[in-house]
């Protein structure tokens, strides 16, 4: 019954949504322009290890030490991240974090030695935990529920895109002016973002330039409404992970995961050890998957669900669909077990890539849709520790796997068997794709 009530709502605010102003979509635009800033921080390290290692002497367990520095501090810090965002709100918390993502690569930058940049990768880690729980947050205050699967794309998306631009981008520096200045200009662009975000970002209900119209808009179509959960963070804690929605979420969330920060981590390294490329050939391959996935994730996962539902179409089935096929075309990645031809390994990655992207922003936005008022930054905390976990996991488990083996047919297998899970999980143990009721007032602890 609540999901037709939702629908016939959609239907409306979509066929009045062209007399609407337009604001909320310069917060999106603001938002996704903060991932892909903060993606330029974490792959400079990459693009400068080179420079770096041989100009500090360093060995390669050291490499790998300061590779997992920021994963580490990100994956803990999500939890806490997301505690805050509920308890402080986002725009408070957004300014500390961009500001922070400036001085981490600032420090990295003027670094002398070792330590220092462990040190800066570390702060990297803890200042962007919050930014992706924030983002969905902010998409439930600011965008109603038929917009939320393309807010949610725009920021997603440039997760993807990242990799298509971040790398020339930072490597044109580094080639030029040496390492230090592939981390100067990454926090240049951190600091001009903090200005940005400083200037533009308010909730809705504090921002002088959103229009009444515009506000009713957002609020009609099923915003998340404002305010601190009422029995308090750490209750709200508690509450949310007894549900089985959350859970269920989570588990299918990381599968997705699992299967993105394979290719993150290990699609260069595949094509050169299995298709026998040379280092910049596989870099230039590379792209390519990454632009089908970043296009997969705002068209399909954004704008065609969207569109499906302003059409009227069930809320919770048409997500659940984008989802499951996403990841289905996932299991792609299975073709590339039994080929060496280098054609055919792309084609299959790319699917597989742009499936799992495809599902990613429609997954991402599941945690405004389902969390109770003023907990969406606590449950997406949640889900992110979980889900940044996988981003340890998978490299690790490849790693071992490719190994023993000498191939990455078998950590393949493994990341469609994962998949498996998730797209059961998604199935058969969400249910419907809305709000959770919030803790009992009675039965919070005075």
């Amino acid at each position: 019954m609540q999901g037709a009530v939702l629908t016939g709502q959609v239907r409306r605010m979509a066929q009045a949504a062209h007399n609407v102003p337009k604001r909320r979509w310069t917060i999106g635009i603001l938002l996704g322009t903060g991932v892909l800033v903060n993606y330029f921080d974490r792959i400079s390290l990459s693009v400068a290890a080179p420079q770096l290692q041989h100009d500090l002497s360093l060995t390669p367990g050291e490499m790998g030490l300061l590779f997992s520095a920021f994963f580490w501090s990100y994956s803990l810090f999500q939890l806490p991240g997301g505690l805050l965002l509920d308890r402080f709100g986002i725009k408070t918390v957004g300014r500390w974090g961009a500001f922070l993502w400036a001085v981490a690569s600032g420090v990295t930058a003027l670094a002398s030695g070792y330590a220092g940049i462990f040190a800066a990768r570390l702060l990297l880690g803890i200042a962007e935990a919050p930014g992706m729980i924030g983002n969905q947050k902010a998409t439930g205050y600011w965008f109603p529920r038929n917009e939320r699967s393309r807010s949610t794309a725009i920021f997603d998306s440039a997760a993807k895109f990242s990799n298509v631009i971040g790398v020339p981008l930072v490597a044109f520096f580094i080639v030029q002016f040496g390492w230090r200045w592939g981390f100067g200009i990454t926090a240049i662009l951190s600091l001009a973002y903090f200005v940005a975000y400083w200037i533009i970002y308010r909730d809705p209900s504090q921002d002088k330039h959103l229009s009444k119209a515009e506000h009713d808009h957002i609020l009609a179509g099923g915003a998340t409404p404002e305010g601190l959960p009422p029995a308090g963070q750490v209750v709200m804690l508690g509450y949310v992970l007894r549900n089985r929605k959350v859970w269920a979420h989570t588990v299918g969330y990381s599968a997705y995961g699992y299967s993105f920060y394979l290719f993150l981590t290990w699609l260069p390294g595949y094509m050169v050890q299995s298709l026998h490329m040379s280092i910049l050939k596989s870099a230039a391959f590379s792209t390519i998957p990454w632009i089908f996935a970043s296009l997969a994730d705002l068209l399909i996962g954004g704008f065609l669900v969207d569109h499906l539902i302003a059409r009227g179409y069930d809320d919770t089935k048409v997500r659940k669909a984008v989802i499951v096929a996403g990841m289905m075309a996932g299991l792609a990645v299975f073709g590339a077990t039994f080929t060496t031809n280098p054609v055919w390994a792309l084609i299959w990655i790319t699917i597989a890539l742009s499936g799992v992207s495809a599902a990613a922003p429609v997954a991402s936005s599941i945690v405004s849709l389902i969390s109770p008022r003023g907990g969406t930054a606590t449950v997406g905390g949640f889900v992110n520790l979980v889900n940044n976990l996988m981003g340890v996991a998978a490299p690790v488990i490849t790693g071992f796997i490719v190994g023993i083996t000498h191939s990455f047919s078998g950590a393949f297998l493994v990341a469609g068997l994962v998949l498996l899970v998730g797209i059961v999980s998604y199935v058969f143990v969400l249910g419907p794709i809305e709000p959770i009721p919030g803790p009992d007032p009675a039965t919070v602890p005075i």
